[in-house]
């Protein structure tokens, strides 16, 4: 059997290097993610950074924990609460202590005598390219504390004075010792002097003022560095009560800035590849599958011959697989070098786009390539088992009754698949929209699930291909000329090759419009949530992400004459829910008294106005939505607290969160202003009030419009996500051009006959060409309508999961790219059908007539 095998492979290899090439662009992908996955397990130890040098660093602990039934649950707090005064001074009796304040300090520079530089003076001074204009966010510490990361000076000297400040300075940085620049803090707006430089040591942009400046501006204590024994210091710390976290050693780094980001972005980088290689995965399988079918109906006569010789049903599905074995082995063997090479890339990659850290790189795990070699031998001996057993049952007579019309063109099993993978994707759409629709919108469920009814539909492919090649070509039928009939009913007598040729076309155009559309519907929707909750007539936002608004400036737009400000805070609310789970929502804190001039959420039950300081806003989402009701939460700053149920939000897409007043917003500050116009107001006087008083802070204050603002908030679609789609889509498509250039190119080869007969009854070559090619356009039309028919089912089932969650939004179908995809394919299949031909029919039609199989 292995050498009619090896025999098979050899004489027969276009037929199988479709399949190879597929196969092993899929073992390397696959190998390429598993290796990159592999890199996600674990983060290197870099070990503290702020606090490298400090021998004991006290903080408040930035984790929530909450002692359940199941043990003691952890969250992040949204705020975490300074080190205690009377702690401060016990500690200091140990040893010297260092106290470490950070704050929001955002710069815009000036030149050395105050005025704005120009960016030529700026360039001038550096030596480099032009600098950036703006604000730039900064975070500010003490001086005194520098000597515990450790910073060493530059250039300059230390700050001695108010009003000086020494500042980090990368390579290509526009600050140098001398610049005067203008800063904003929590204090208010001034103009500091560069008076020394320090190294910028990659985790943060510092501004380090004088111990006493900086304590007049934050004069909480965010951390403490005792030189002195640790167990002395735990013990203080034990005595003055819980809260408070001694750090040693590799701990110091829950002091640094971010110390979680790079494990968060390693979850997004994991999420990320996990999806892409299962997409990789189900397409392989597909595109190897469809083609090992195909090629089995194409040997029937070969089979029947050997049935004819003496060969068992058993011997002759043996063979097939074992024709599938030797194209996995090797495809996988390439596969392997393919995603070892690759791999690297793909880390470098994704550094480049922003979705893993700098340090991400490809460790020395050798097992995903292990997995994936034999997930590509196992792939091709599935692909084709299925096959095998049709083969198996050829009749020797079907040497003698072959016919160029399929007549049953799928059997009983395949009837029997197809229908429970629909009914699967069905059922589970179905119960998502009965029991829980916000499921039907997650990135998990929008990805995998329309995956199994893409399936189903491409199983059920020849018994959709005959009659939709029928309606589709009624219209090119009745053309002049016989270009239109020949193509309508050969793609109708060859209901195995269309089907074939559409079923990889199938997918990937189902793919496409599906994740997409999907996406795009999803951020439209988001978007008219914003629109729809926000009728403010300006929002004031603070000119940098993740900042706050002065508190002067807040009462500075409060005072504004005709403007009613409805100021709002970030934080964020968790609840044990059912004993043992901790869920955080993000919630605002806002003015109740001003909430409903400025934004109208969508309330289902309960009133807005009721809400107070022993009252929450909650909803849909959280097991108790009972109006009156008390919840027990904790606040972002872990406070526990019991509030009083005062309205209830539809769930939406999410984005309706919770709503607590400012006594609970956990210490936050404002970051956002809703203003609406008094009635007897002059609109155009107050937006000019506001913007002179932005514009009087010099640091990027904004004053939008509620159109603006909502067009700037509405949610869009993450980097991440656009860059796993179009990951999905690229490997998707080039298994899809794979699977129709080697279904094309073999049936166009066994063909060549049917070819010669045209010309021998007159047709010229030209017209030949031109019937492969309409009948190839006309089956990948075939297989975009099927495809675009499963795409509309899965956003139906997006937009009927929206409506349920109160959100009317329409769907969003991405036509262009689209369009695209069909357009390819049907290039791809119009080139892979004529090459061959053409090349075929360089030879004289008598003799193509002539020509054994």
């Amino acid at each position: 059997m292995l050498m009619l095998a090896l025999h098979g492979v050899r004489s027969r290899w276009v037929t199988f290097v479709g399949s190879f090439v597929a196969l092993a662009l899929g073992v390397g992908l696959i190998a390429a993610t598993g290796l990159a996955l592999a890199a996600t397990f674990s983060a290197p130890d870099k070990g503290p950074q702020r606090f490298a040098a400090a021998p004991v660093v006290v903080r408040a602990d930035d984790q929530l924990r909450v002692r359940t039934a199941n043990g003691v649950r952890t969250r992040p707090l949204a705020r975490t609460a300074p080190v205690p005064p009377a702690l401060v001074t016990e500690l200091a009796a140990l040893g010297r202590t260092v106290e470490d304040r950070a704050f929001p300090v955002d710069l815009a520079a000036t030149g050395r005598d105050g005025d704005p530089r120009s960016q030529g003076s700026a360039s001038r001074a550096q030596g480099s390219g032009p600098r950036t204009q703006g604000v730039e966010p900064r975070t500010g510490h003490p001086w005194s504390v520098a000597a515990a990361a450790p910073y060493r000076l530059t250039s300059g000297r230390s700050p001695a004075a108010p009003g000086e400040a020494v500042v980090t300075a990368g390579p290509g940085s526009h600050l140098r010792t001398g610049d005067r620049v203008r800063a904003t803090t929590p204090a208010g707006a001034t103009t500091l002097t560069v008076v020394g430089t320090v190294a910028d040591r990659g985790f943060e942009s510092a501004v380090f003022l004088g111990d006493e400046e900086a304590a007049r501006i934050s004069p909480a204590v965010d951390a403490l560095v005792v030189h002195a024994d640790a167990t002395a210091v735990r013990d203080v710390v034990a005595r003055a009560g819980g809260g408070m976290d001694v750090l040693t050693g590799d701990g110091r780094r829950r002091a640094d800035p971010g110390p979680d980001h790079d494990a968060e972005a390693l979850v997004s980088v994991n999420a990320l590849l996990g999806t892409a290689a299962g997409i990789t995965l189900f397409v392989s399988v597909s595109v190897v599958a469809s083609t090992f079918s195909f090629a089995v109906a194409q040997r029937r006569r070969e089979f029947g011959l050997l049935r004819t010789a003496g060969a068992t049903p058993g011997q002759i599905r043996w063979t097939v697989v074992a024709e599938a074995a030797v194209v996995g082995v090797l495809a996988s063997a390439t596969g392997w070098w393919l995603g070892a090479t690759g791999a690297p890339l793909l880390a470098a990659r994704l550094v480049d786009a922003g979705l893993a850290p700098a340090w991400f790189a490809i460790g020395e795990q050798t097992w995903p390539l292990h997995i994936a070699f034999w997930t590509g031998v196992g792939v091709a001996t599935a692909g084709a088992l299925a096959a095998s057993f049709r083969a198996g049952r050829t009749a020797p007579t079907e040497v003698l009754r072959e016919a160029a019309v399929d007549s049953r063109t799928m059997p009983v099993s395949r009837w029997i698949l197809a229908a429970l993978v629909l009914l699967t994707g069905a059922g589970l759409l179905v119960t998502a929209l009965v029991l829980d629709p916000g499921d039907a919108l997650g990135r998990k469920a929008y990805i995998t699930r329309p995956l199994l009814l893409i399936v189903g539909v491409a199983l059920l492919a020849p018994v959709l291909a005959g009659p939709l090649v029928r309606a589709l070509t009624w219209l090119p039928a009745r053309l002049p000329g016989a270009t239109g009939v020949l193509a309508r009913e050969n793609a109708s007598a060859g209901v195995r090759r269309t089907a074939a040729v559409a079923a990889p076309v199938v997918i990937t155009v189902a793919l496409t419009a599906s994740l997409l559309g999907t996406v795009a519907t999803l951020a439209e929707a988001k978007a008219t949530e914003v629109r729809t909750a926000t009728t403010a007539d300006l929002v004031v936002v603070p000119g940098a992400e993740g900042r706050t608004l002065p508190p002067f400036f807040v009462e500075r737009v409060r005072a504004v004459e005709g403007a009613v400000a409805g100021v709002s805070r970030p934080t964020a609310v968790t609840v044990l829910e059912e004993g043992t789970a901790l869920v955080t929502s993000e919630a605002r804190a806002v003015d109740p008294a001003r909430l409903t001039a400025v934004a109208a959420p969508p309330v289902v039950a309960g009133r807005l106005t009721d809400l107070d300081d022993d009252s929450i806003v909650v909803n849909e989402e959280w097991l108790t939505t009972t109006v009156g009701e008390r919840v027990t939460v904790w606040l972002g700053d872990g406070r526990e607290v019991s509030l009083r149920i005062a309205a209830v939000l539809a769930t939406g897409t999410g984005s309706n969160g919770v709503y607590v007043t400012a006594r609970n917003a956990g210490g936050a500050g404002a970051d956002r202003i809703d203003v609406a116009v008094a009635e007897a107001a002059d609109p155009g006087a107050v937006a000019a009030a506001l913007r002179t008083a932005a514009e009087a802070e010099g640091t990027g204050i904004r004053v939008l419009t509620g159109a603006e603002w909502a067009a700037a908030a509405a949610p869009g679609t993450s980097d991440s996500t656009r860059a796993g789609l179009w990951l999905i889509l690229s490997m998707a498509l080039l298994c899809t051009g794979i699977a129709l250039a080697n279904t094309l190119v073999t049936a166009t080869t066994d063909r060549v006959r049917d070819l010669a007969v045209l010309r021998l009854t007159g047709a010229s070559v030209p017209q030949v060409l031109r019937l492969v090619t309409v009948e190839a356009v006309a089956v990948v039309t075939v297989g975009a309508v099927i495809g675009a028919g499963v795409a509309a089912v899965n956003l139906a089932g997006v937009w009927g999961a929206l409506a349920l969650l109160g959100v009317r939004s329409g769907v969003v179908v991405p036509w262009g790219t689209t369009g695209a995809v069909i357009a390819a394919a049907a290039v791809v299949a119009a080139v892979s059908a004529v090459v061959p031909a053409a090349f075929a029919l360089r030879t004289r039609p008598v003799e193509l007539a002539g020509m054994r199989e």
